[in-house]
């Protein structure tokens, strides 16, 4: 059997003390996380979280720093995830656009709101990416290099 890690991107915003986090519907369990999904054929890390946030938030995300890179394996669903986490701004609601189905709401909570929630978050890589993100850990966005033929 080939192993390949599901490479995944998650954004950080932050305002006024309070996290950006989408409540979502996951195969009947609803949980917390970051605006986060799968990096999809043909588009670069920026792209992918770019594009993520918007589905996720409907929001415009402007990556400033990738806080971290996160491999969390889960040996009994034979699954492993490589998460790039970045930071950075969003915008203002875009009205007329929709969610992607599985997002319930979104919410802004403080770091207390997160850590009182532990079962409740989609994977411990949530509040990992925040509390590196509190520790002011940054990676240049010009250390991503997409390479093409």
């Amino acid at each position: 059997m080939t192993w390949k890690p599901h490479v995944t991107v998650a954004a950080i915003v932050e305002h006024q003390q309070r996290y950006l986090l989408v409540e979502e519907n996951i195969h009947g369990e609803v949980v917390f996380n970051q605006p986060a999904g799968h990096l999809e054929q043909g588009e670069d890390l920026l792209q992918a979280i770019q594009r993520e946030m918007l589905e996720e938030t409907a929001r415009r995300f402007t990556p400033e720093a990738l806080v971290g890179v996160y491999l969390y394996e889960l040996p009994q669903k034979q699954r492993t995830y490589l998460r790039f986490c970045f930071c950075g701004q969003a915008g203002e609601i875009l009205p007329d656009h929709n969610l992607d189905q599985e997002i319930i709401a979104t919410h802004w909570l403080s770091l207390e709101e997160i850590q009182q929630r532990p079962e409740q978050l989609r994977s411990p890589m949530v509040l990992n990416c925040i509390q590196d993100y509190r520790m002011g850990r940054r990676i240049a966005l010009d250390h991503l290099h997409h390479l093409q033929p």
